[in-house]
């Protein structure tokens, strides 16, 4: 049986990592993290997140191969891409498999917690993942 959490953060930086799972865990939330793309799936299979921030590069498995690999598991599940400055010119490929917000770093910690509640809001609505950002 999987154990149910509201944010899986997949970022193969660790301070990253540590950083959003502190200001997240702060805010209510519960967070599991991820170092990649492996370890994020292997998460997928043990928890049910509510939502996924999501690293766009990574070694090995890079976001666009996760995205790809999580969707096939799991079709409606919100996905925010965080991306460095200038990187958004891939922005169309990711919202082929329903990315619809992207976190651009470095990021403003307020406006991480905005996007999470707006997307957690917005996912409680059946059907409403595709909707989100528009």
């Amino acid at each position: 049986m999987s154990k149910c959490c509201d944010i899986l953060v997949v970022d193969d930086q660790q301070g990253v990592r540590r950083l959003l799972q502190e200001v997240l865990t702060e805010q209510g939330y519960e967070v599991v993290t991820a170092a990649n793309g492996i370890k994020a799936l292997d998460l997928l299979s043990r928890f049910k997140p509510r939502a996924v921030i999501l690293d766009m590069k990574m070694p090995g498995l890079d976001g666009l191969e996760t995205l790809k690999k999580l969707r096939e598991r799991n079709s409606e599940i919100p996905v925010i891409m965080m991306t460095a400055y200038g990187e958004l010119d891939t922005e169309e490929r990711f919202q082929q498999y329903g990315v619809r917000q992207f976190l651009v770093k470095p990021f403003d910690l307020n406006d991480v917690c905005f996007l999470i509640k707006k997307v957690l809001e917005t996912a409680e609505k059946p059907g409403n993942f595709q909707n989100i950002g528009r």
